[in-house]
């Protein structure tokens, strides 16, 4: 039976999401509930905060990215032993962009498909009784989508809670809950959203205040009452269904080897846009620490589903990747920030140069800018690093690049043949001072049909800022 499920939105960012997000969590498993944790949209900051607060790892949904089928599948799975999902969206309801696999990429296009209630965090600071037209107009906007309560966020007083919240209430939506102004309880942020959850002190102490200050504000028992089981027929497969899924090409039944013996054309072909692609290798090295920490759970378990393993190492520590891996993934995080560490790391940096010379090696993001001559950090201080790529890159000037990717691979590839079609995103602030030689990729936007190229690849070493997703 698939767990009841809900997924807190907002009308736009910053409205508190997070904060009723980790301290709903955080609450029910202090209450002994198995709480599987859901991220609307493309975040890999997120996600780690909710497996902290849960003690589970998290899965992302996104519509843009994904077909119906990969997020029902999903969803099935992290709901299978959980007693709860709890979704957190992204950004404003309804916000998302077009020419998406499923979808715009709204956290409310993943509520509809699934069939989730939406309780709805509002911020009503500067605002009263016209706080009651926007969530009026927000429960009215899209007839498949559900909002079965709303917690107010930022309230000045007792006054203010009951003018905002009588007016919501004669709307007949009921207020579950008002949360004080209270900045003690925010947690610490930097260029790309929070700071790690690894690298926030005193975790564990944070999200227990988080959980105190819901449980003190909000009727968390009400919130629980509006979980709602997921959707069946299209949405969710039966048993049956199920069983044709984990026969198919890309769960444990089907060995890596089987699917690297195809061709990479015939691993192209019959795959839907927003699919799983499958694993790049059989032995896969996973560069893994807090300088490269921005890598999917739904990538590691589809690929470990497919016979793959995953070997992590610790640039940081100055590990190598290991030696009996086919090839090394290097993803995205925050090189910048160590940039003097990861350059004077020569095991991690000669290991790596060594391994590139039989197999193959890609790096997202981060990971891209490690593979190429040069870093230079926010002081203007340029760091060596792998020299693999002709790229140099740099976080002197900063230039936020932002938003979601449709990509073809620009030649043959351990991901798959020339054309493979690729859904991803980019969120970077890094510059490129210099960039030369064959793209991995031709990429562009969801606005626009243009592809540009994307990346590098040389000599079995590749890479880009665009991070994949399906």
């Amino acid at each position: 039976m698939n767990a009841p499920g809900l997924l807190i939105g907002a009308a736009r960012s910053s409205s508190g999401k997070t904060t009723l997000t980790l301290g709903l969590m955080r609450a029910l498993t202090r209450r002994g509930l198995h709480v599987a944790p859901v991220k609307c949209g493309p975040d890999y900051i997120d996600p780690a905060f909710h497996a902290a607060a849960t003690g589970h790892d998290g899965v992302n949904l996104d519509s843009w990215a994904m077909d119906a089928d990969l997020i029902a599948r999903l969803a099935a799975r992290a709901g299978e032993d959980a007693d709860i999902v709890i979704a957190e969206g992204a950004m404003g309801l309804f916000d998302g962009a077009p020419g998406g696999a499923a979808g715009t990429g709204a956290s409310a296009d993943v509520a509809a498909m699934l069939g989730w209630s939406v309780v709805l965090v509002h911020d009503v600071s500067g605002q009263a009784q016209t706080a009651a037209a926007v969530v009026r107009g927000l429960a009215a906007h899209d007839a498949r989508v559900n909002i079965a309560g709303i917690v107010l966020n930022r309230v000045g007083s007792e006054r203010h809670r009951r003018l905002a919240g009588e007016a919501i209430e004669a709307l007949g939506l009921p207020v579950l809950g008002a949360l004080p102004r209270d900045e003690s309880v925010a947690l610490p942020e930097r260029h790309l959203g929070l700071v790690q959850a690894g690298e926030t002190p005193e975790l564990d102490a944070r999200l227990d205040a988080l959980a105190d200050f819901v449980e003190a504000h909000v009727d968390v028992d009400a919130i629980v009452a509006c979980a709602t089981v997921a959707a069946t027929g299209d949405v969710i497969p039966d048993a049956s269904r199920k069983r044709s899924v984990r026969e198919s090409s890309m769960t444990a039944e089907a060995p890596v080897a089987a699917l690297d013996s195809r061709s990479p054309a015939s691993r192209a072909s019959g795959m839907t846009s927003g699919a799983v692609i499958p694993p790049p290798a059989q032995r896969i090295a996973v560069a893994r620490d807090d300088a490269f920490s921005f890598f999917y759970p739904h990538l590691a378990q589809s690929w470990r589903d497919a016979g793959a393993e995953l070997l992590f190492f610790s640039p940081l520590a100055d590990e190598a990747p290991p030696d009996d891996c086919d090839l090394c993934w290097l993803p995205g995080g925050y090189p910048e920030l160590h940039a003097g560490r990861l350059s004077a790391a020569r095991a991690f940096i000669d290991g790596l140069r060594r391994f590139s010379d039989r197999r193959w090696v890609h790096g997202e993001c981060g990971g891209y800018m490690v593979l190429g001559r040069a870093l230079i950090d926010a002081a203007g201080d340029a760091h060596e690093m792998a020299g693999l790529l002709e790229l140099e890159t740099s976080f002197a000037t900063r230039k936020l690049h932002l938003g979601y990717r449709r990509a073809r691979l620009a030649a043959q590839h351990p991901l798959g043949a020339a054309g493979l079609p690729l859904r991803g995103h980019e969120f970077h602030y890094a510059s490129v001072i210099r960039e030369e030689g064959a793209p991995f990729a031709l990429a562009h936007d969801a606005y626009s049909d243009e592809p540009r190229p994307a990346g590098l690849a040389r000599n079995g070493v590749s890479g880009s800022f665009f991070h994949l997703m399906a």
